[in-house]
C-alpha cells in the first residue's frame, strides 16, 4: 500500500470505530452509542479514535502550525452577542468574562497535514452525519473556518458561552500540563426556556450540575454547544493546549461573517486559495 492510499487510514482506529462499513452491527452499535450519549447529555465522546501512531503524528504536525496561530483576547458575555441595554445591571447577559486564545485557520494547513486528510475523508464525514442522524452533512464553505487548530497557552481561558451553531466536532491533539478542562452544564437552557437562574449559577460558579470531560489526546467529541453552557478552564504551565476543531453543518455553503473572520485570524481574506 503507498503512502496516498494509507492515509488516514493507519492512523484511525479502525478496529473500535469501523468506519468504513457502516452497515456492519459493530458500527451500527458504536453509532447507536454516540447518539445515546448525544440525547443525554449533548456530547458523544470517543476516546482513541487516533491510534498512538496518530496521536504522535498529529503533534508532530501541529506545533509548528502552533506557531502561526492568530491570538485575540476578548471580553464578551455567555451569548456572544451584545445585550439589551434595558436589561437590569445583574442580569445573567451583563455578565463579562475574558476569553483568550488563538486558533489557525484552515487555508494555513498544508494539504498532506493529518487533521486535514481526517476533515476531508467521506468516510469520517459520513461516520459523523450517522452520528447526527441527519440526512445530509456539509463541509463548511469558508476557506478558514472550515478547519481550525486551537491554541491555548498559558494564562489562556475560554469564557463560558453557548454555541451559535447546533454542534461541534473537535479531534483532542494535545493537553496543557494544568488547567485545559472542558467544563459543561448539559442542557441549561432550551429552545423555548432560558433558565437564567441557573445559568447565572454556573457562571458563579455556585451550580452542582457541571461536568467534566477529560481532555485526552486522540479523542473525538461531537458536541451540541447551543443548548449546555461550556467553558475550557485557565491554561497553567508552558505546554499548550492544541484542538483540532473540525467544520460541518446540515445546510451547504456556510460561511463565516467577516467580523467573525477578522476577530479570530485577524484578517477577513484567505492567504490562498484553497486546493
Amino acid at each position: 500500500m503507498n503512502q496516498s492510499s494509507q492515509w488516514p487510514l493507519e492512523f484511525i482506529n479502525l478496529e473500535t470505530y469501523p468506519m468504513l462499513t457502516l452497515g456492519s452491527p459493530q458500527t451500527q452499535s458504536v453509532i447507536s452509542q454516540a447518539q445515546q450519549q448525544l440525547k443525554l447529555s449533548g456530547a458523544a465522546e470517543m476516546p482513541l479514535f487516533l491510534n498512538p501512531l496518530g496521536i504522535e503524528r498529529l503533534i508532530q504536525e501541529s506545533l509548528p502550525l502552533a506557531e502561526a496561530a492568530f491570538w485575540n483576547a476578548l471580553t464578551g458575555n455567555a451569548y456572544l452577542e451584545e445585550p439589551d441595554k434595558n436589561l437590569p445591571a445583574d442580569h445573567v447577559r451583563k455578565i463579562f468574562e475574558p476569553t483568550s486564545l488563538g486558533a489557525v485557520g484552515y487555508d494555513q494547513f498544508p494539504v498532506d497535514n493529518l487533521l486535514r486528510k481526517i476533515y476531508e475523508w467521506e468516510p469520517f464525514m459520513n461516520f459523523i452525519q450517522q452520528i447526527l442522524n441527519l440526512p445530509k452533512l456539509y463541509r463548511y464553505a469558508d476557506p478558514m473556518g472550515a478547519l481550525n487548530l486551537s491554541v491555548m497557552k498559558e494564562n489562556d481561558y475560554l469564557r463560558w458561552h453557548f454555541d451559535q451553531t447546533d454542534f461541534v466536532t473537535s479531534l483532542s491533539v494535545r493537553n496543557s500540563e494544568k488547567g485545559g478542562e472542558f467544563e459543561y452544564a448539559p442542557r441549561i437552557r432550551g429552545p423555548e426556556k432560558e433558565n437564567y437562574e441557573k445559568v447565572q449559577k454556573v457562571i458563579k460558579g455556585e451550580s452542582n450540575e457541571v461536568v467534566n470531560i477529560p481532555n485526552r489526546p486522540g479523542t473525538l467529541l461531537i458536541f451540541q454547544g447551543r443548548y449546555s453552557l461550556h467553558r475550557v478552564t485557565q491554561i497553567k504551565g508552558k505546554t499548550s493546549r492544541l484542538m483540532g476543531l473540525l467544520g460541518y453543518a446540515a445546510e451547504p455553503n456556510i460561511m463565516s461573517t467577516e467580523y467573525l473572520r477578522k476577530i479570530r485570524y485577524g484578517r477577513t481574506a484567505p492567504l490562498k486559495e484553497m486546493k
